[in-house]
């Protein structure tokens, strides 16, 4: 077979959402050159299928019909000179066929919870997406599999591009041994957080270890933080949509467990110490009322100018606070008019104090709210951005302006624009696929435009990943990594956790998972010596699987060569000298004490481990290695796209079949589709 070139290779990787292709390995890894969305819309042929909504229209043309000619006028070349009048012609109606890429209506996803569900619609993904790229004849094809997809989905794929494509050399490669691939890791726990599910699986020396794999788990994937979302927000008029967005966001983070919610604290600052309100006349002070007989004590300072209260004496914040005046001490005083003036200056003088001091106030807390972080703001603003028909916004007759792009990122913008009175007033949005390449509504002839606006949110958006997620995938990793039998493998399991998934790029995610599992399984280091103060100087330190507990040892019948013998020594010596020392019959003794001391060793090897077995006492994250520079910016979430371009290199073009990556024409000619259970990785 001729080898391969970098060029020809194809790597496709299918997902619940979105399927992501490349053709051709270039010299540095990059990101995907192709982005698809995993769906499919029925065709008007019942079996067939195409990538975009198709919509029926019918279109009405009046055709004019030129009066007949009359005396006096003056033909040329059979053309009438006159005016050709309209308004009286036929009708002509014609039907055109056009494409919607701004709607998800009858589409069908072939791929559910990370389980194919319409093999007719993943081939017709499959058949779009290769002649999409269209690569030449001689073109080997690496394919992505799903942990959940059994061994005849296997074959059925090995099937179908063998049958339909006729590829010289087809490979099939897990998802998880792919990311293992990214990181340069042979042995690693992964935990893919996809879109409705999430798995969990421990990879030894490049080998899956099927026992206690995580594959599948409901419940624990991105949907299900963003119907979240939409529980705790859907009392403030918030959509599926705006909850998907603000997801997405990146004021939208999950905390550590244990981390104090913004206003919380506050509330706790604010407490009244009772002791200290005590202390200070606090507590009587608010359980007496104005004209209470706790009131009588207040003491009548009476001067030149009038008389004052107490309480007048205390309120020295601005508070409007007149006391108890006595009336017939100021009439008789005669100076009546002045001590009202005076009360009038003084009143405005305290208003004025009052503003100054809250404009201040306000002024100081200014530059320290902008300068919080995300996690200690009781509300923060995020832009949602809604696709709307032109006719609701054509309000004045005519189209709004907009600014768009190839992304389909423009915004509406414009006086013509009717923006929302309420700011949490929601305007029911048509879905727009996250993959969506057209251009904006008002090119191309379409019908819809993008808008954008600013919408508030409070601390919910700290909530997405509340209600038990955590703890359920942090339990999947545990029972995962307890399943390995090689207990001398699990502390390394435990050191390289790697978290991928698109479902994980919510902000905090990983730290937060993190953190769950520090404190669920998390032990201390010198929890192992605990009880070592107690055990005898001749004992060594027990470990969590036994491995150092005592065995019963064999007794042999004693020789004159005393129990301190080397046994490896004296059957050397008596070797030399067949008739000498050593008694008839020793040397078989000597040789069952032999075997029996290696066969302890053996097993002293296989239980000893350099950690607990059963929980772990130090977990950590593994680091992508920096060796893509295109990898930076596009994050590690999709880091099994970049390990399905390694072991493409490794097995098309390094390797080229001899250790049997992959499967050839050849093969499949002998084997059929059962065979690909022996060249997959």
């Amino acid at each position: 077979m001729p080898p391969f070139k970098d060029e020809h290779i194809l790597v496709i990787a299918p997902g619940s959402q979105s399927t992501l292709a490349q053709l051709g390995l270039p010299e540095s890894f990059t990101p995907a050159q192709l982005r698809v969305s995993t769906r499919m819309f029925p065709a008007e042929k019942k079996g067939e299928w195409e990538p975009l909504k198709v919509r029926e229209r019918r279109v009405t043309k009046h055709k004019d019909i030129a009066p007949e000619p009359t005396e006096g006028d003056t033909t040329m070349g059979g053309i009438d000179t006159q005016v050709n009048r309209a308004g009286n012609g036929a009708e002509d109606e014609g039907t055109y066929y056009e494409e919607d890429p701004t709607t998800e209506e009858g589409a069908v996803y072939p791929i559910r919870e990370g389980r194919v569900v319409d093999w007719s619609c993943l081939f017709a993904l499959m058949t779009h997406i290769y002649n999409t790229l269209s690569p030449p004849f001689h073109t080997p094809i690496l394919i992505i599999t799903q942990p959940a997809w059994t061994a005849q989905d296997h074959e059925t794929l090995t099937q179908f591009f063998f049958e339909k494509f006729k590829t010289p050399a087809f490979c099939l490669m897990d998802s998880a041994l792919a990311v293992c691939y990214a990181y340069a890791a042979s042995t690693a726990t992964v935990v893919d957080i996809g879109y409705e599910k999430c798995d969990v699986t421990a990879v030894n020396e490049f080998l899956i270890n099927d026992a206690g794999r995580g594959t599948a788990l409901t419940g624990c994937g991105g949907e299900r933080m963003t119907q979240r979302l939409l529980e705790l927000l859907s009392n403030k008029s918030f959509t599926r949509d705006m909850c998907e967005q603000l997801k997405r966001s990146g004021i939208c983070e999950i905390l550590p467990a244990g981390t104090t919610m913004p206003g919380e604290a506050e509330i706790e600052d604010t407490t009244i110490n009772p002791a200290a309100a005590a202390s200070a006349g606090a507590n009587a002070a608010g359980l007496k009322g104005r004209g209470s007989v706790g009131d009588s004590t207040a003491a009548l300072r009476v001067g030149a100018n009038g008389i004052e209260t107490g309480d007048d004496a205390q309120d020295g914040e601005g508070e409007d606070n007149e006391g108890v005046l006595d009336v017939a001490t100021i009439v008789a005083s005669g100076k009546t008019s002045e001590f009202l003036a005076r009360k009038e200056k003084e009143k405005a003088e305290k208003a004025e104090k009052a503003a100054a001091k809250k404009a201040a106030q306000e002024a100081a807390n200014a530059p320290k709210q902008a300068k919080l972080p995300n996690a200690k703001r009781m509300t923060a603003t995020f832009h949602y951005t809604e696709r709307k028909p032109i006719e609701v916004l054509n309000q004045n007759g005519k189209r709004p302006q907009a600014n768009g792009n190839q992304n389909g990122e423009g915004v509406a913008e414009g006086p013509r624009i009717p923006e929302p009175q309420d700011p949490g007033e929601v305007i029911a949005p048509e879905p727009v696929p996250a993959s969506e390449t057209h251009t904006n509504g008002q090119q191309n002839g379409e019908t819809t435009a993008l808008i954008r606006r600013d919408v508030e949110v409070g601390v919910e958006r700290f909530q997405a990943a509340t209600g038990g997620m955590l703890d359920q995938v942090a339990d999947a990793i545990h029972r995962c990594i307890l399943s390995v039998p090689e207990t001398g493998k699990r502390a390394e399991l435990w050191d390289n956790l790697i978290i991928a998934g698109n479902g994980s790029r919510v902000r905090g995610f990983k730290d937060a998972l993190v953190g769950k599992l520090n404190s669920k399984y998390l032990i201390s280091p010198s929890s192992a010596t605990i009880f070592t103060s107690e055990l005898p100087s001749n004992f060594t330190t027990p470990v969590a699987t036994g491995a150092n507990t005592p065995q019963p040892q064999l007794h042999f019948p004693t020789s004159h060569h005393g129990s301190g013998v080397n046994p490896l020594l004296a059957a050397a010596v008596t070797a030399s000298n067949p008739g000498g020392l050593a008694p008839p019959g020793q040397h078989q003794h000597l040789a069952a004490q032999l075997q029996m001391q290696q066969y302890q060793q053996q097993q002293h090897q296989q239980h000893q481990h350099s950690g607990h077995g059963q929980t772990p006492t130090s977990i950590k994250v593994m680091k992508m290695p920096e060796y893509f520079p295109e990898w930076k910016d596009a994050g590690t979430e999709e880091a099994a796209f970049l390990g399905a371009q390694v072991a493409a290199k490794v097995v098309f073009v390094v390797d080229q079949g001899l250790s049997k990556g992959f499967m050839s024409r050849t093969e499949y000619n002998d084997l059929g589709p059962q065979g690909i259970h022996e060249f997959c990785m």
